[in-house]
């Protein structure tokens, strides 16, 4: 009764998934294109699966730096919004230079 309830293939299972990301897994392979003898295209497959424990024992640790990823994480090209203000108010300041200028100079001269 106790092999019904639970099958050693799922135990098999489990017991590979642990191994796979307790020792890590890399797959590679190269996958390359070509027509009439001409390389077209070519592609580096690395993939590597483990843990994050595992990742970060073999000094892989890039996810926690990515803005995208972390939220914690300060955005590379983000701006401090003292930058935003200063550049707003330069491209404010040019824009009415533009608007008064433009129309002292569409004007019609006095003659």
């Amino acid at each position: 009764m106790a092999d019904l309830v639970s099958p050693t293939r799922s135990n098999g299972l489990v017991d590979i998934l642990d191994r796979v990301l307790d020792k890590g897994l890399v797959i590679a392979g190269d996958i390359k294109i070509n027509l009439a003898n001409v390389e077209l295209l070519t592609i580096q497959v690395r993939l590597l699966v483990c843990s994050i424990d595992k990742a970060e024992q073999i000094g892989l640790n890039w996810w926690r730096n990515d803005p995208r990823l972390n939220m914690t994480a300060p955005a590379a090209d983000a701006l401090p919004s003292s930058e935003v203000e200063h550049r707003l108010q330069r491209i404010e300041a040019q824009l009415e230079r533009l608007l008064t200028g433009g129309a002292a100079n569409n004007a019609p001269a006095a003659e």
